[in-house]
This record gives structure tokens, sequence and C-alpha cells, in this order.
């Protein structure tokens, strides 16, 4: 993620910020150049960009309800921003509870599409791709008769991407994470762990590239259902640490993609973030605890270069979070085979846009 700057006063702004702390002016994200931008109403009524005033550009719908700041150009079709026109099923917007949480769940949405339109990865929606765009639902929990609750499941499939709502709330994830004896669990790692389904139909089914997948992350034609079922039953194999990113990615091949995509994007979006700040990390007389990144992490040579700099960056993460009392905020291992596995990541990724 990048900071930017007000057009009218060139105040420090962030991609989360709505309106400048400087000097008022609304803000908007312009997704064709990845900028956030000051705007203001011209005597026609119309939202102009502050600087450019051949720009008319209008809020996403959700803008309505303060849900997304996103801009869309005045002639588009379309009444959604780019990222929200993916969304099928929305939280109900009709109590206060439902409202914060489709906040939140845009706020991390966005975050999602900011990295997916920065690697120019194919994302189809339903209307240009009926049978496999990708499209979001996020589901209500359903109350029995007797008054229990009984839980959205989040998945996926064939682009259809289905997030419990009740993720958004932090202690109704946190008791989901203890209870599935997780490390880390929050609302943008669904995201991106889940799209990472998507991501593989596009970038490896659909190309027919499956040799080169199944080298790296083995034979993606073993039973879905059964490995699953199996990984709940038994847990993972002792030793998983020295292959998989995490426990779950020992589950089965798709799932270990799915892990190492959401961690790919953790790694280079919170690259560019330290990158924005010129954060450097050099810890002296500890060898290989030096980083500085001087290179944009979403054009990166490849992975190692990547992850030069987070295992540092990491690792004054994780020991700053324990000064304030609070968990690691990246508390896995990059071991030398999920190593192997991001580098075939950035490679896939790399590639440019699907030509289908």
């Amino acid at each position: 993620m990048r900071l930017f700057a007000c057009d009218h006063c060139g105040q420090v702004l962030h991609f989360d910020n709505r309106q400048c702390v400087r000097c008022g002016h609304r803000l908007g994200f312009v997704t064709e150049q990845l900028a956030m931008h000051a705007v203001e109403i011209d005597s026609d009524n119309q939202w102009r960009i502050v600087g450019a005033p051949q720009s008319t550009v209008r809020f996403c719908a959700n803008a309505a309800l303060d849900i997304c700041n996103w801009l869309v150009a005045t002639d588009d079709p379309h009444e959604f921003c780019v990222a929200c026109r993916h969304n099928r099923l929305v939280p109900n917007t009709g109590t206060d509870e439902g409202l914060s949480r489709w906040r939140r769940i845009g706020q991390a949405q966005r975050h999602l599409f900011y990295s997916l339109l920065r690697l120019r990865i194919p994302i189809p929606n339903r209307e240009q791709d009926p049978q496999g765009g990708l499209v979001f639902d996020f589901l209500e929990d359903e109350i029995g008769s007797d008054g229990s609750i009984m839980p959205a499941m989040t998945g996926h499939e064939e682009g259809l991407i289905a997030i419990r709502a009740a993720e958004a709330d932090d202690l109704t994830r946190e008791q989901a994470r203890t209870s599935m004896n997780e490390p880390y669990r929050t609302l943008l790692g669904h995201f991106r762990h889940e799209t990472g389904h998507f991501v593989w139909n596009k970038l490896v089914r659909d190309r027919n590239a499956f040799d080169a997948f199944r080298v790296v992350f083995g034979d993606e034609r073993l039973d879905y259902g059964s490995a699953l079922q199996f990984y709940y039953d038994n847990g993972p194999a002792q030793g998983w640490q020295l292959n998989f990113i995490s426990a779950y990615a020992s589950a089965h091949p798709w799932e270990d993609f799915a892990e190492c995509f959401a961690h790919y994007l953790h790694i280079v979006d919170t690259l560019e973030m330290a990158r924005a700040f010129g954060i450097a990390i050099d810890v002296r007389g500890h060898e290989g605890m030096a980083a500085e990144v001087d290179f944009d992490p979403y054009r990166a040579t490849n992975a190692a270069q990547l992850v030069e700099a987070w295992i540092p960056l990491s690792v004054a993460i994780n020991s700053i979070q324990h000064s304030m009392g609070q968990p690691d905020s990246y508390p896995f291992v990059l071991s030398p085979a999920v190593v192997t596995k991001l580098e075939y990541m950035h490679g896939l990724v790399q590639q440019g846009p699907y030509q289908p």
C-alpha cells in the first residue's frame, strides 16, 4: 500500500482516508491511476478532481452509505466502482450492526482489489464472465428455531466467493480463530485466501498450466472433499512446517496455493507500505537482519528479493508488537520449500493480464 498526497494542499493521505484532515477536501480513489485524489463540486454540480478540471467523476453508489469512496468516470454505465460491482449479496444495511459490518468488509475488499489491480491480475465480473467471473456473497448467519446460531460458511466455487458477514466482528472472528487453533485470522486474510482459488482457476486451470503447478504444490486431482475431511479429522501431518506456510495449507494443493497467494499479497503490500514510510532495518551484529525496501515490491525481480526484505521487517514488526503487549503480526516461518512456492507465485502473477 502507498501513501498519497492531497491535490489541494499536499497533506499526506492514507488509503482509507475519506477527507483531507488539513483542507477538508473530500477524497476519492481513481482506479485507472491507482491514486487517491481530492475532489470538489463544480458550478454544474459535478465532482471534479482538483487540478484536473476536465476530469468529471462520480462516487461509487455505495458512497451513499459511507461504504466506499472509489470513483467512477461520469460516462461509465456502471453504478458501482470496479470493486463493488463484484458484489452480489451484501450485509443488511437496515441495521446498525449490518451497516457496520458492511463498512469493515468494504474496507478489506478495497485493500484486496488494490493489490489485484497493481498486479494486473484478471478480475472479470459475472457480467463479463457469467460462468466463472469473480463475485462475492457476504452471508448472514441463520438463527435456528431454538435461538441457536448457525454460522454461514465461507467458501468458493467457480469464482463465487462466500464470506461470513460476522467475520467482520472482532469477537466472532477471534472465537473462530481460537476454536480452529489458528495463529492468524483477519477479514483481509479471508479475502486474499478465497480469491486465491479464483486466481488458480484463471492463471493455472484456464491456461492448462498444470505441470508447473504440480511440480511445486502436488497433484490437485486428489479428492478435495476427502482431503479436507481427513485434515479436520486428523490435523496436519507431523513436521508440516517444513513444507507449508500454515497447517491448513497442508490439507490439499488447492489450499496450499490459496494460502501462498494470500501470503504473497501480505508480503508485497506490507513491503510497499514500509517503502512509502522509508522504513529501514539494520540490527547491528546480526548478519542477515538488515533490510531497506528500495525497490517496488509489486514489480520485484523475484520472490527472493521480497523474502530478503520481508524477514527482517517482519521480525522487527513482531518485536514492536511484543513491546505493546500484542501478539505477532506475522506468526509464520518462510521455510525453503515455502520460498520456492512464493517464487512460483511471483512468476505466475507477473506474467501480465490473462488473454482468454
